[in-house]
């Protein structure tokens, strides 16, 4: 799957922006077909970052939801920053 496909969004509800101050995670939504090693993939391709664990979350409205760990050497902020979500 290409990794454009894979990445829908990030989310910056107050929850994610929580998760990524206290344990540097990432949320995502990300395509529904997508595997947990597609989104592992997809975001160290695109962000240049070395993923440390992936979970995901089907909501309540049929969505994937992605929570992607990251390496401690890596700070989410930097990447929310490239993305200008902060």
């Amino acid at each position: 799957m290409d990794p454009l496909e894979v990445i829908k969004h990030p989310v910056s509800t107050e929850k994610a922006l929580r998760l990524m101050d206290e344990q540097n995670k990432i949320v995502f939504m990300v395509n529904r077909a997508a595997t947990k090693r597609d989104i592992k993939k997809a975001i160290e391709q695109v962000f240049k970052v070395k993923v440390k664990k992936v979970n995901t979350h089907i909501t309540a409205q049929a969505d994937k939801k992605a929570y992607v760990t990251l390496d401690p050497s890596t700070p989410a902020d930097d990447i929310v920053m490239k993305m200008g979500l902060t």
